[in-house]
């Protein structure tokens, strides 16, 4: 069910909340990080909403670097950077991504990415940009593309001091 925005609030069914003026969303590409984002575009009301979009990079790639196969200090390290890029790229593409259809519904955007533990980190972005509302995806799949890396939804939603969606699946 798609939400239902009218002046100042926003409807989802039989839940009514206000308009959100900082509006969270954790999104790094994947079905359900799609989902959160068509969610949270439906519920900000431009002029309104700035639309935060969180990218977090989960530490377990902090210094993936092959050491089990690359035998070389040079070839590490190369293989190292390699890495460092495909992911910085995959994000700039995702973050560009989320801005384009901001623009595209005039809604002010601001980009946020670090490299963590996803709750943990998506708790701290929450605090430091004032969230209302964090938006976050459905669990993957069995079988769905992506990542393996979870979030810890009972240390964000204890953590959180603004509500949490879950978006629907679409």
């Amino acid at each position: 069910m798609s939400p239902t925005v009218t002046a100042g609030t926003v409807s989802t069914g039989p839940v009514t909340m206000t308009t959100p003026l900082k509006l969270l969303l954790c999104h790094h590409g994947t079905v359900g990080a799609q989902a959160a984002a068509t969610y949270a575009l439906d519920v900000a009301v431009p002029g309104t909403t700035t639309l935060v979009h969180c990218l977090v990079v989960p530490a377990l790639w902090t210094g993936m670097q092959g050491d089990d196969w690359l035998n070389n200090a040079s070839t590490r390290d190369a293989f190292g950077r390699y890495v460092e890029d495909m992911l910085e790229n995959d994000a700039k593409r995702e973050l560009a991504a989320v801005e384009a259809r901001c623009r595209e519904r005039r809604l002010d955007y601001e980009a946020v990415m670090r490299l963590g533990e996803p709750a943990e980190t998506v708790l701290a972005v929450a605090a430091e940009v004032g969230a209302d509302i964090v938006v976050i995806g459905p669990p993957r799949r069995k079988g769905e593309e992506g990542l393996r890396s979870r979030m810890d939804l009972e240390k964000l939603v204890r953590g959180l001091r603004c509500p949490l969606t879950v978006a629907p699946r679409q």
